[in-house]
């Protein structure tokens, strides 16, 4: 280990000498207290620190001592339910130690090294096993099933396995390597976080991740194993629109990120993730969740290790061959960190004070997602889907974290703030957003959901945005001006942005659409136009076509349980078709 001793202290950045023996990215203990650091630059033998702690009363002559490894995270049973720090350290067990107010230097294990869990071998003696086979599993909670890996490096054959009550750093299994050294694996591996988990192979996305979410599954959807952003300022439903995800999206485990946002919201994800029942299983949320907690008034160096925590922990469960999706809230924030250490690092600044290199370090977090084959004989395929909040200043997505984010990822949910104050939520402006997706994922939506599901999707975003256009006429010489046909395109379009893209997150029933309900709706409001359309030709007046009553019927067809969708389509069909035709023949009457 390298002793060495502070010369400068600015913030959360030290700078010790006497480090010419440490490494770039090596763990350190600062100070008496032993605050945890991590080396970021390395001049001769000075070391420049960013301590994951409070600085206060450091000075220089303190001893600054290197563990020798990289900050790691330690992957296992006991991951699940548990909420961490940025540099994940339990915040109940330091709490148990220390109260509410955290002590610095605290040493706490992320995982509890005295609970036991009961380890199912599915390997046995004699057994060719290499990293990345499943060796046993773990129940750890009553959703997730954790699967013990063979760590990365490790090839041979298995001499003993054990199954049975163990702690995370119990031996378990010994496997004899070809060198014949022994090799002791216990539940337990770690792993450095700046690295990405390796596996065999990156699939291209052909699935969809559903999430419930109307605008987001029919609209802009995002593949499973892929990344999107979600720019929006202040008060536009970032937050609510990532617990949405969290809550419904269809993925086996979440791992939710609060990077930097306020201690209220993160409040928020603590009571709300309890309660809340888990739509498959019927169990509650965290049962099959991971929560990282930096908020605003930690220490801003740990922000920048927070993503890179959450990402390691979702690639772990990844390689088990789960789809994780993992909520990142906000990068803006974490990009603020690497601004505030990249200025004290007394770095060539960037476009508005950032640094240089910021596009590639997003590039870097967001390129670890995908859908993968991972490492072993098995060939288990996982996905990883990454969505990250922006929180540009003042809602201007022309500011460096927008722009460089937006060159990396596929899925793009503008949230407008003229939508929010209009209550519409979620707020995502249909005109401004996109999915690279799409194409990609025409094929699951036919042999899906309908083979016309694509078809309408897009007659849906059409009209959408013939209706921007008419409604620049209608603000010029009145809505008198537009034909027949072009006033009923108006009343679809609304219905559309209405009824279909608006959704109520805190409604026990339309908080949540399953693909078949999202379709019969889209289905609905399109075929109430194409009806209407074909009546007007044939002399039906517009105002009652307008005004019919089956339009409430289309607009309240959000609230319908799921069990009951295909009748209620169905009846409101019969309904709508019934109502047009009496409409027609009571044109006809009139022109008599």
């Amino acid at each position: 280990m390298t002793q060495g001793k502070i010369v400068k202290v600015s913030g959360p950045l030290v700078v010790a000498s006497g480090m010419e023996h440490a490494d770039m990215f090596d763990v350190v203990r600062v100070g008496d207290l032993g605050l945890i650091g991590e080396i970021i630059e390395m001049r001769g033998d000075m070391a420049s620190i960013q301590v994951y702690e409070e600085t206060a009363g450091l000075g220089p002559g303190a001893p600054v001592e290197t563990t020798g490894a990289q900050l790691s995270v330690e992957l296992g049973p006991g991951l699940i339910e548990t909420m961490y720090d940025g540099i994940q350290r339990p915040l109940e067990a330091m709490r148990a130690l220390s109260g509410s107010n955290i002590e610095r230097g605290i040493k706490v294990p992320s995982l509890d090294r005295e609970k036991k869990w009961e380890f199912v071998p599915t390997a046995a003696v004699g057994d060719s096993v290499e990293a990345g086979d499943i060796i046993g599993t773990v129940q750890e909670t009553v959703i997730v099933e954790q699967r013990i890996m063979v760590p990365y490096g490790v090839e041979g054959v298995i001499e003993s396995i054990t199954g049975g009550s163990f702690t995370v750093d119990e031996v378990v299994c010994t496997v004899r390597k070809a060198d014949g050294s022994l090799a002791e694996l216990t539940m337990m591996q770690k792993w450095p976080v700046r690295r990405g988990r390796p596996y065999k192979e990156k699939l291209v996305p052909e699935m969809p991740l559903v999430t419930g979410q109307r605008v987001i599954d029919t609209m802009f959807p995002i593949a499973k194993g892929g990344v999107a952003a979600v720019p929006g300022p202040f008060g536009s439903g970032k937050t609510v629109v990532q617990h949405q995800l969290a809550k419904w999206a269809d993925a086996d485990i979440v791992v939710y990120i609060g990077c930097g946002e306020r201690g209220n919201e993160m409040t928020d994800v603590l009571m709300e993730f309890p309660e809340l029942k888990d739509p498959r299983s019927g169990e509650s949320l965290m049962k099959r969740t991971v929560l990282i907690a930096n908020t605003s008034d930690m220490p801003v160096a740990a922000r920048e290790a927070s993503i890179y925590t959450g990402i390691t922990i979702a690639e772990y469960f990844r390689d088990m061959g789960y789809s994780v999706a993992l909520m990142a809230d906000s990068t803006s924030r974490w990009a603020e960190a690497l601004r505030e250490m990249s200025g004290r690092l007394e770095e060539m600044p960037g476009e508005e004070g950032y640094p240089a290199y910021l596009g590639s370090r997003l590039a870097q977090f967001y390129e670890r997602a995908g859908r993968t084959v991972s490492l072993g004989k098995e060939g288990r395929v996982g996905a990883l889907s990454a969505i990250g909040a922006v929180s540009p200043p003042g809602g201007d997505i022309s500011e460096p974290v927008s722009q460089a984010t937006l060159r990396i990822v596929k899925v793009f949910w503008c949230l407008d703030s003229s939508l929010a104050y209009k209550r519409h939520f979620p707020a995502i402006n249909w005109l401004q957003s996109y999915s690279l997706y799409v194409d990609r994922l025409t094929k699951w939506y036919e042999e899906n959901v309908a083979a016309d599901f694509p078809q309408l999707r897009a007659q849906a975003l059409a009209m959408l945005s013939e209706e921007a256009e008419l409604n620049e006429i209608v603000q010029l010489v009145g809505v008198d001006a537009l034909s027949s046909e072009d006033r009923i395109k108006l009343e679809a379009a609304k219905s559309i942005r209405e009824d279909y893209l608006h959704q109520n997150a805190f409604h026990d029933v339309d908080t949540y659409a399953s693909m078949n309900k999202q379709y019969k709706m889209l289905q609905l409001i399109l075929a109430y136009y194409e009806v209407c359309k074909d009546a007007i030709a044939k002399g039906a007046p517009l105002n009652g076509l307008v005004s019919m009553p089956v339009r409430e019927v289309i607009g309240r067809f959000k609230y319908i349980e799921e069990a009951s969708v295909d009748t209620a389509f169905e009846e409101t069909m019969a309904q709508l078709q019934a109502e047009a035709a009496d409409l027609i023949s009571k044109g006809a009457e009139d022109d008599d």
